[in-house]
């Protein structure tokens, strides 16, 4: 009987990325249409950054989320809605006076992360699973253990669903941790990331050697950049994970093709179908992720 995977589209990133492809959403209702034309072509869950309208660039801002996530609601389609919560960890640095944060920094503690996800209440949100070397130069992504225990407390707390970031094999070691200290409740859902610089590169043999560190019950989602992006959907499912694709990790549909968020996701269903899968619906979605839908304060009593 087939199995059904769930399909993510993340839909924008906070990457530098809209001046390379026109079809990077960047206001909140682009990234909201985005999103529901992603859903209408068969996407399970959308994963949600905003922008700044004005520079284009990575934001946290509340307003932001609230009207992206606003429209996506009040829309015909009713999509796992997967809100980062990943901003406000980059830390910049002069190499020769490391304690000199340059232009690029926005760092802030665990709980000014999430006041977006407190307000909204999302099904999902993120929690990036360690400190990292983001690239080259000196741009660093950091999240301490403390951060993590502290994060993950607070999300816990508000009933939303953590997707553990993964983007090494320290990160998922310490994400166990974490469902090992009761942080995270079952079941947990870990997204490895692979060939982000500099974290686990898109290996295969690496791919089968994280899902075997994954506690019994997981549930997992694997995704690759670029060119690998859709080659790496099969590779997930074959793994016995779920799939992400989206503009956040890869802006082409083929070589010189620049793609849409609802073409990628259109091929991903493709790949999930020619495995002999189906692509999951968003209340199987629920189903398998055991997902609590909220209402948030401001919407009660509307």
């Amino acid at each position: 009987m087939p199995r059904p995977v769930i399909v993510t589209c993340a839909l924008t990133g906070a990457g530098d990325t809209a001046g390379r492809s026109e079809h990077v959403p960047v206001t909140p209702e682009e990234i909201a249409a985005d999103a529901i034309a992603a859903a209408r072509a068969g996407a399970s869950i959308v994963h949600i950054h905003v922008r700044d309208p004005e520079t284009t660039q990575g934001s946290r801002e509340v307003a932001h989320y609230r009207e992206v996530v606003r429209i996506v609601r009040e829309s015909d389609v009713d999509p796992v809605l997967n809100l980062t919560a990943g901003m406000g960890g980059d830390l910049v640095i002069d190499p020769q006076r490391p304690t000199a944060q340059l232009d690029g920094t926005d760092l802030v503690n665990a709980v000014d992360r999430l006041p977006h996800v407190e307000e909204l209440l999302p099904e999902i949100c993120t929690i990036d699973c360690g400190s990292l070397n983001f690239g080259e130069g000196s741009s660093l992504y950091v999240s301490t253990p403390d951060m993590l225990r502290e994060g993950a407390a607070t999300i816990r707390q508000l009933g939303v669903k953590p997707e553990m970031e993964i983007f090494d094999t320290g990160n998922l070691w310490f994400a166990n941790v974490l469902v090992e200290e009761g942080l995270i409740d079952p079941p947990p859902l870990y997204q490895l990331c692979m060939g982000i610089p500099y974290g686990a590169p898109a290996d295969p043999g690496l791919l089968a050697a994280m899902v075997s560190m994954l506690p019994e019950g997981a549930e997992f989602t694997s995704f690759a950049l670029g060119r690998n992006q859709l080659p790496w959907a099969a590779r997930s499912v074959l793994a016995g994970g779920h799939v992400r694709v989206g503009l956040e990790d890869n802006l082409y549909l083929s070589k010189g093709v620049k793609a849409t968020n609802a073409q990628l996701t259109e091929r991903a269903v493709g790949v999930v179908e020619s495995l002999g899968e189906r692509v999951a619906t968003p209340d199987e979605a629920r189903e398998i992720l055991d997902l609590t839908v909220q209402v948030p304060s401001a919407e009660k009593g509307a």
